[in-house]
C-alpha cells in the first residue's frame, strides 16, 4: 500500500479523498486490511483524521469496520458503479425538479457566484468544495427528506472526487453547470433536469475507463 503524503494538519475529509481514490483506482484491493497506524505514517498525519475517514468510508460502503480486525476494503464492481450512476440519474434530476420552484432569488444569485468562482479556479481541491456547494444549493429547494436521504446513500461519495480522477472534468463540468444554471434562471424546469441528467451521465461515461474495477 502506497499513499500520497499530506500535511500533518490535514482535515479528515482530505484523508477520506485520498483513501477513496485509492480504492476506486484499485491501489487498495478488495479485502485488503487498512491499518490506521500504517496509513497515518504514510500520510504523515495523526491517527484521528484516519479514524474519521474510515468511518466516512464505511458509511459510503467502501470499507467495512470489523471488530479486532480494523477496516477491510469492500469489493466494488463495474456493476456497482453503473447502478450508482443509474440511480443518481433518476434521483437527482427529480430532486432538482422539486427544488427549482422553491429556490429564492438569493439562492440563484449564490449559484451564479459559485459558478463564477468555479470558472476562476483550476485548483482541484477548491473546485471540489465549490462544486459540492453548487450541487447542494441547486437541490436545496426540495423539502423531501426521503430523496435527500436516498441520494446520500447511493452516491458512495464517488461524485465528490471525479475532478481528481477525470483529467478534464473541471472544464466539462463548467460548461454543463452553465447549462443547468441558465435553465434554472429561465424557470425551465424540464430543461434544467435534462441538463442535470446529462451532466451525471457524461461523468459516468468518462469515469468508467479510468477505474480499475472487476466486472460481474
Amino acid at each position: 500500500m502506497k499513499l500520497k503524503s499530506v500535511k500533518r494538519d490535514v482535515l479528515p475529509n482530505s484523508v477520506t479523498t485520498i483513501l477513496r481514490q485509492a480504492i476506486l483506482k484499485g491501489d487498495l484491493k478488495p479485502n485488503e486490511r487498512l491499518v490506521q497506524a500504517d496509513i497515518a505514517e504514510q500520510l504523515g498525519v495523526s491517527r484521528m483524521p484516519v479514524r474519521e475517514a474510515l468511518k466516512t468510508l464505511e458509511l459510503e460502503g467502501l470499507v467495512s469496520l470489523e471488530p479486532h480486525k480494523g477496516a477491510i476494503v469492500n469489493s466494488l464492481t463495474l456493476e456497482d458503479i453503473d447502478e450508482i450512476y443509474e440511480l443518481r440519474t433518476l434521483l437527482e434530476p427529480l430532486t432538482l425538479k422539486k427544488s427549482i420552484p422553491n429556490l429564492t432569488v438569493e439562492a440563484i444569485t449564490s449559484l451564479e457566484e459559485l459558478h463564477d468562482e468555479m470558472l476562476g479556479t483550476m485548483d482541484i481541491e477548491s473546485y471540489v468544495k465549490l462544486n459540492n456547494k453548487f450541487h447542494n444549493l441547486s437541490l436545496s429547494g426540495s423539502n423531501s427528506k426521503r430523496l435527500h436521504g436516498l441520494m446520500a446513500r447511493v452516491s458512495h461519495g464517488i461524485a465528490k472526487d471525479t475532478p481528481y480522477v477525470i483529467p478534464d472534468q473541471i472544464e466539462k463540468s463548467n460548461i454543463e453547470h452553465a447549462g443547468i444554471l441558465n435553465a434554472i434562471k429561465a424557470g425551465d424546469v424540464e430543461a434544467a433536469c435534462l441538463e442535470y441528467a446529462h451532466h451525471i451521465k457524461r461523468t459516468h461515461e468518462d469515469l468508467i475507463p479510468l477505474l480499475n474495477l472487476d466486472e460481474q
